[in-house]
């Protein structure tokens, strides 16, 4: 990404086409967190062990996500069991009747699943799990949703839409269903990031303590902080926090003591430390680090997770085909670059833990792959578990 050309041929979103490519609120910024190593060791994983490092609970269930208009991929969400012990993956089908389902999010209790579907008019659906059962889709009210989120009530699903540059509000029923939408933001101000020709909203979560919902914008270079009305789900944007110019923002995640958030940015391929103020919602954006990335290579950092004891933070490199190993210091406010390590796969679009963030998933778009690798509790270690699954045009992996 990062080429500022909205749409496509064949109406693709920017977003896709990349994929598919060979296979107002003033900010202060928190202080510049400590420069990794520009020479950080990049390390090849180390084969798994051979004894589980917990006894197996057999198999849970992994969902897939993927494009079901373009050539070679999927027909619908892909499904799968996973061994929550070896990190085997065993394929057992596909619910048809979800089209692009780009990325997929699950209702806290568990019982409903929710995809977008990545149109120019966008939707985003909602799947019982109990018996597979399709509950119906609602319209997003902008064009490429490419990330939904259900806000921790459960009452409230969050969307983004990416080549709209807007992000949505639907309620959710007692039956996990969809209503019809409640809110409809569009990112008008500020102006287009270098490069850019209007907004690109690309995710939308809640903070840890609930009492606001933030969304990321590539296009504009700034996160929005809003706050969510949780009688009448509608929004009022609080403030704004601006990246560097052109840094193109993509994902935000927090370290689990709420008071600091990690930022992948896209475009110019860096990773940000922000300080994160519960009370107001105003994030504060540090100094742009390294990814790892090899120099000459063409990166684009997808998304960054954390370890739920706050420890340790991975950053999947899309072209430069690697998972980075970030120690995460002084309670959260410093991320040091330990290493990186092959992702076995061709553009990690997406990573996910599973839920005792014992494996880490890796989605790999142009390879049609998902690579699982083993994440050694004491120093954050990743361990590739077996050969990657096959899936294609694999953009999203979803472990319960």
């Amino acid at each position: 990404m990062g080429s500022g050309t909205e749409v496509t041929g064949g109406g693709w979103s920017r977003r896709r086409f990349v994929g598919a490519l060979a296979g107002a609120a003033a900010v202060v910024a928190v202080p510049a967190p400590a420069a990794p190593p520009a020479d950080a060791p990049r390390t090849a994983p180390r084969p798994a062990a051979k004894s589980p490092a917990k006894p197996a609970s057999g198999p849970r269930r992994l969902y897939l996500g993927t494009y079901t208009s373009v050539a070679g991929g999927g027909t619908g969400i892909g499904l799968a069991d996973y061994d929550p012990a070896t990190g085997e993956i065993t394929g057992t089908g596909t619910l048809t009747g979800v089209t692009d389902p780009s990325y997929l999010a699950v209702h806290p209790d568990g019982r409903t699943l929710y995809a977008v579907n990545e149109h120019a008019a966008g939707s985003v659906t909602a799947v019982r799990l109990a018996d597979r059962k399709v509950l119906g889709s609602r319209g997003t009210g902008g064009a490429g949703p490419c990330h939904l989120s259900v806000h921790p009530t459960g009452r409230w699903l969050l969307s983004a839409n990416y080549t709209s540059g807007s992000v949505a509000v639907h309620p959710i029923d007692a039956t996990g269903a969809l209503g019809e939408r409640t809110a409809l933001v569009t990112h008008s101000s500020p102006a287009p990031g270098p490069g850019q020709q209007g907004p690109h909203a690309h995710q939308f979560v809640t903070s840890p303590d609930g009492g606001h919902v933030l969304a990321v914008d590539l296009g504009t270079d700034t996160v929005y902080t809003y706050r969510l009305d949780l009688a009448k789900g509608t929004l009022t944007e609080l403030s704004q926090a601006h990246t560097k110019p052109g840094a193109g923002p993509r994902h935000l995640t927090f370290h689990p003591g709420g008071r600091y958030a990690y930022l992948a940015d896209e475009v110019d391929d860096t990773v940000t430390v922000c300080g994160y103020d519960p009370a107001t919602g105003r994030l504060t954006v540090g100094e742009p680090q390294s990814t790892g990335s090899r120099a000459g290579t063409t990166n684009y950092p997808a998304q960054i997770l954390v370890t739920a004891d706050g420890s340790y933070a991975y950053l999947a490199n899309r072209g430069d085909n690697t998972l980075a190993r970030y120690q995460i210091e002084a309670d959260g406010a410093r991320l040091r670059l330990l290493d990186t390590v092959p992702v076995h796969g061709d553009f990690p679009r997406q990573i996910a833990f599973s839920p005792d963030g014992g494996l880490l998933f890796a989605a790999n778009q142009r390879s049609g792959t998902v690579s699982v690798f083993t994440v050694d509790a004491a120093d954050g270690e990743l361990r590739l578990a077996g050969e990657p699954f096959a899936s294609p045009v694999a953009v999203c992996a979803l472990p319960l």
